[in-house]
């Protein structure tokens, strides 16, 4: 089913299972795309919404000097534009981090479940509102945190959130991002980055190493970066 990981992550509100049966109909095929390929591109006229099956996906933007900002991180059961259908484009690119597996639902069929169900249309709502919620943290991540808790406040995030969709059953989980790729989501530059995951591995919070996480000591991590993941609206 396209819609079960979106399902476990937006548990609210529940849905029946004709709602559910409506959903997972109103995408019309699924894509695959290649690592590192552009999925959308900014300012292009968009008319679907793509829900994200497999893989792992990047938002990011450029500046004209030719530093790259990544704006969000998105996980199996995440639309990675949902906010394209009132908007027909994006001013952001999206783009694979790995190879990728994608549903497509045309704007039509997205009017179509939120002129039949108030609840599908709140939780459509909703997964913008949550999307917006994990910005806002990584806004505060940049502007107000140290160089190295910006990491371990990362690692925690995606640590819950992979752990949500029964994607990191154990403290080691995938996190296909080069050393370059961590610096550009957290404002740092990549030499600055590599000093400060050296500092969390050798204080026996974390390891990260070729696209992998290993908490050492998810207790101390979680303290260190004063994680609260009570943006992520789980409950």
């Amino acid at each position: 089913m396209y819609t079960d990981l979106f399902l476990k992550t937006h548990r609210v509100p529940a849905i029946t299972a004709d709602e559910q049966a409506a959903l997972e109909g109103a995408s019309v095929r699924t894509v695959t795309y290649n690592a590192r390929q552009i999925i959308v591109r900014q300012q292009t006229p968009l008319t679907q919404c793509t829900l994200l099956l497999e893989g792992f996906v990047e938002r990011y933007k450029d500046t004209p000097e030719g530093r790259r900002q990544i704006l969000a991180i998105h996980i199996p059961g995440d639309f990675v534009d949902l906010h394209s259908y009132p908007l027909k484009r994006l001013e952001h690119s999206v783009a694979a981090l790995t190879d990728v597996r994608v549903a497509l639902f045309p704007h039509p069929e997205i009017r179509a479940l939120t002129k039949a169900s108030a609840t599908l249309t709140e939780l459509l709502w909703r997964s913008t509102l949550v999307d917006a919620a994990i910005n806002r943290e990584w806004i505060v991540s940049i502007g107000a945190r140290s160089a190295a808790i910006r990491l371990a406040h990362l690692f925690c995030e995606m640590y819950v959130r992979l752990q949500r969709i029964g994607q990191a059953p154990t403290l080691t989980f995938p996190l296909p991002l080069t050393q370059v790729d961590l610096a550009d989501a957290t404002g740092l530059t990549a030499v600055h980055a590599n000093r400060m995951l050296r500092q969390l591995r050798e204080r026996g919070m974390v390891a990260f190493r070729q696209g992998e996480v290993e908490i050492l000591d998810w207790d101390a991590l979680r303290r260190f970066a004063k994680f609260d993941p009570a943006y992520l609206f789980f409950e």
